[in-house]
């Protein structure tokens, strides 16, 4: 793979923006309810959800495109790793069917819009 550079800033991705909205919206809902007393669970979900767009936003400051697709790999994980956390707070009763339902749907596009977005770089490159 050629080491070709990127233009534009991060800001500027769809997925970054997503992303940044996916996770203040899993912290407006870890603020709530039994899930807000529950600190593990609740730390993880946090944690998963801000490593989604800090990892697009850090592979887009490296510059390359390999380096690009590396970190969006890693961001589309941490996507799975919080549907997995949102299934668990469903399972024990800390999140309501529709919330639920809801979140896991916005996670599932934002990882088929970073596969989508890996596989335009890997064509173009």
């Amino acid at each position: 793979m050629k080491e070709n550079k990127k233009k534009g800033n991060f800001e500027d991705l769809e997925v970054w923006k997503e992303g940044c909205d996916l996770a203040v919206e899993i912290y407006r809902v870890t603020r709530k309810g039994d899930l807000s007393r529950d600190y593990g669970l609740r730390d993880q979900m946090t944690r998963a959800s801000v490593s989604i767009p800090s990892n697009i936003a850090e592979g887009k400051e490296r510059e390359t495109v390999p380096e690009l697709i590396r970190y969006l790999y890693i961001a589309k994980g941490s996507a799975g790793e919080l549907r997995t956390h949102i299934h668990i707070a469903y399972r024990i009763d800390y999140l309501e069917k529709a919330r639920f339902q809801e979140l896991i749907h916005r996670t599932e596009l934002l990882s088929k819009k970073l596969a989508s977005f890996i596989k335009s770089l890997r064509k173009r490159d």
